[in-house]
């Protein structure tokens, strides 16, 4: 694999040098002290993988900005602590893999190896959390969409829905018609896909921001 270092400590990047010259595996192309460097070095060496010391601090917005450019390469964060919001950060601004900060240079280098085979090896315990962040990630996606399909008034309603209130409290609150009000809740149980008012109740007590997200489109019912 063709490889390049980025890392603002001198003696750390010739002391990763010397350990990859002994690797038949690896071709370390050059080695850099700052993203600046490396996106002047990527316009003209090629590689398979950049390793990023991020130690001593990195901006993941330039992180971001080269994955984007760059999508044949992976980026690798080397010395990143194995705590999972540190590692869902990372994720998030493009990087490919991580290599934790205890690791041994064999360690290291078998880290490269699974990231340039497509593989990634953490804890048990970032396993779960990487999951359970994207899950997360879907799930409020999902109830996003869903919120986006309400009209104003119609998350005015379901708000009240949530709060327990009845059809004839919810008409008398927005100052509408109760038969306006049975039209939005039925509206709303069908684009939450609910069969029953007291599901409504529970989603929007469960994930508030349901109701609280739906845009104010002006729209002609909201008169009625």
């Amino acid at each position: 694999m063709k490889l390049i270092v980025v890392t603002p400590i001198r003696l750390f990047g010739e002391g990763l040098a010397s350990c990859f010259s002994h690797r038949a595996d690896i071709s370390l192309q050059a080695t850099v002290s700052d993203m600046v460097r490396l996106r002047q070095c990527l316009q003209t060496v090629q590689a398979d993988i950049v390793l990023i010391d991020v130690t001593q601090g990195i901006d993941l917005d330039e992180v971001r900005a080269i994955a984007s450019e760059h999508t044949g390469i992976a980026l690798v964060a080397l010395g990143l602590r194995e705590e999972r919001g540190d590692v869902v950060r990372c994720g998030r601004a493009g990087f490919s893999g991580y290599v934790d900060r205890n690791a041994s240079i064999e360690g290291l280098c078998q880290a490269l190896s699974d990231v340039s085979s497509g593989r990634l090896a953490c804890s048990a315990e970032i396993s779960s959390g990487l999951l359970r962040a994207l899950f997360g990630i879907e799930r409020r996606a999902n109830t996003m969409e869903l919120a986006e399909a309400l009209t104003r008034r119609e998350g005015e309603v379901l708000q009240l829905i949530g709060q327990g209130l009845s059809n004839k409290e919810i008409a008398r609150q927005l100052r509408l018609s109760l038969a306006t009000v049975k039209h939005h809740v039925h509206h709303i149980l069908q684009k939450l896909k609910l069969p029953r008012r007291a599901q409504a109740m529970r989603r929007v007590r469960e994930m508030p921001w349901i109701a609280s997200s739906a845009p104010s489109l002006v729209r002609h019912q909201d008169f009625e």
